[in-house]
């Protein structure tokens, strides 16, 4: 199969196993701690890591890629997820998806910064237009809407962005899977910890439900869609792959209508598509 088209397969699977993630928080927020979610996510992924890792006898990662990897970790591993976890305590998630739309343009900016290119100034109007719709949206919401959980997805916006375009970066040198998995093992100390000190006292109130969303965040959203995602990205190229992550905020809110039967109106669909042109837009003129 060739290279690229390789990239966009991994790309779009990845996209997919994502696309589940924020349906899957709001569950598990409902009988978790957001601490000891995120943490309890992380630490489960770690092992896994480190287990992947040991058993294919992976080289340790070079001195100077520690820093890129605890930028990975911080933005993918830690930020995204508590962010999220806290924000879906106030909002939705299919409120919440919205702001997905924004992720590939936050990628794209640290992309630019982090590689050194020049967009021209097209770009910045589409990022712009984009960002003033997001915050117009959630201005309309009145008393639905949540300013605390409206900026806290708008920081895991950032970070997550962050984390991507760094892990994309990295992983043309050390790989796809072993950039997240060794930036799982580099914060698997600290998750271990924090998981023990946020122990719930009792899980009997915990459902079902709840148990099969922190297994689906730990395993798909924290270790196997990032395998897709930046095996994609080293593949067929983080600007076009990433583009797949346009496609994120429609996965997202059939799983938000379907699993949670959470509405779903004419406006976030209008908001969404728009600030995916815009997104659309700003990467035509990235380069």
């Amino acid at each position: 199969m060739e290279r690229s088209t390789s990239g966009w397969i991994n790309g779009l699977v990845g996209v997919v196993i994502f696309s589940g993630s924020l349906p899957a928080t709001r569950i598990a927020v409902q009988s978790f701690d957001p601490i000891f979610l995120t943490t309890a996510r992380a630490l489960i992924a770690g092992i896994l890591g480190l287990a992947l890792l040991l058993f294919f006898k992976e080289r340790r990662p070079s001195t100077k890629d520690l820093l890129s990897l605890a930028v990975v970790a911080l933005g993918v591993v830690v930020g995204f997820p508590l962010l999220t976890a806290f924000a879906l305590q106030h909002v939705t998630s299919a409120h919440s998806i919205v702001f997905i739309g924004l992720l590939p343009l936050s990628t794209a900016i640290f992309g630019v910064l982090r590689g050194g290119e020049r967009p021209k100034a097209a770009f910045w109007l589409f990022s712009l237009l984009g960002s003033g719709l997001v915050a117009g949206f959630a201005l309309s919401q009145g008393l639905e809407a949540s300013p605390r959980g409206d900026g806290l997805m708008l920081a895991a916006v950032v970070v997550c962005g962050l984390g991507y375009a760094e892990g994309g970066k990295l992983s043309r040198r050390l790989g796809g899977w072993q950039v997240i998995s060794w930036a799982l093992v580099l914060s698997l100390p600290i998750m271990a910890l924090l998981t023990v000190l946020s122990w719930p006292a009792s899980f009997a109130a915990v459902t079902v439900p709840a148990w099969i969303s922190l297994t689906y965040v730990s395993l798909f959203s924290m270790m196997i869609g990032f395998v897709f995602w930046y095996r994609g990205l080293a593949q067929g190229g983080i600007a076009s792959v990433g583009q797949l992550q346009l496609l994120q905020p429609f996965f997202g809110l059939a799983l938000a209508a379907s699993l949670l039967g959470e509405a779903v109106t004419p406006s976030m669909l209008l908001i969404t598509i728009a600030v995916i042109a815009c997104v659309a837009g700003a990467r035509k003129f990235s380069k």
